[in-house]
C-alpha cells in the first residue's frame, strides 16, 4: 500500500526544487554588488601576458562583463559568490556554450577578469586586465 503523507513530502521536496532550480537561471541578470561600483563607457581588455591588441568593448550595462566568452548571446546565469569586491557567475548558453566568470574591483574603472569555458565547440580560458578608457563612441559614428 502507498503511503500518501510519503509520496506528498516527496512531490513538495521535488517541487521545492524545481523552483529553486528555476530561479538558479533568471530571465535577466543577476544584481549583483560588484556591479553596481563598475563604470559605464568604452573599455579596453587586454589579455595577461598576451601581446595581442587590447579588445574594446561599450559597456552601457556592467553585467556583459560577466560573460565576455558569449557577448551578445541569452545566457541564464547562477551567482557562486557575490561581495562588493569581488564576484564569480557560471552561465549557460543553450546551443553556444557555458562558462564561469570572476570579476575583481581594483577601482571603479579597473578590474581583473578571468573567464573560461566552452564557446563554439572550443575551450577558452582568458585572464584580463580590464580598463575604462573613456565614453562609448555615439551610434553611427563609424566605430
Amino acid at each position: 500500500m502507498f503511503d500518501v503523507q510519503r509520496i506528498a513530502r516527496r512531490m513538495v521536496a521535488g517541487l521545492l526544487l524545481a523552483a529553486a532550480l528555476g530561479t538558479a537561471a533568471p530571465a535577466r541578470a543577476p544584481q549583483l554588488t560588484v556591479l553596481a561600483h563598475i563604470e559605464t563607457g568604452q573599455w579596453q581588455l587586454r589579455e595577461a601576458g598576451s601581446t595581442a591588441p587590447a579588445r574594446s568593448l561599450c559597456v552601457s550595462d556592467p553585467a556583459v562583463l560577466l560573460q565576455v566568452g558569449h557577448v551578445g548571446v541569452q545566457c541564464s546565469r547562477f551567482v557562486i559568490d557575490d561581495t562588493p569586491e569581488s564576484a564569480t557567475v557560471h552561465y549557460t548558453c543553450p546551443g553556444s556554450g557555458h562558462g564561469r566568470t570572476t570579476l575583481s574591483l581594483e577601482t571603479p574603472r579597473l578590474l581583473h577578469l578571468q573567464t573560461q569555458g566552452i564557446a563554439g565547440g572550443a575551450p577558452f580560458d582568458l585572464d584580463y586586465e580590464a580598463r575604462r578608457t573613456g565614453a562609448c563612441a555615439p551610434r553611427g559614428a563609424g566605430h
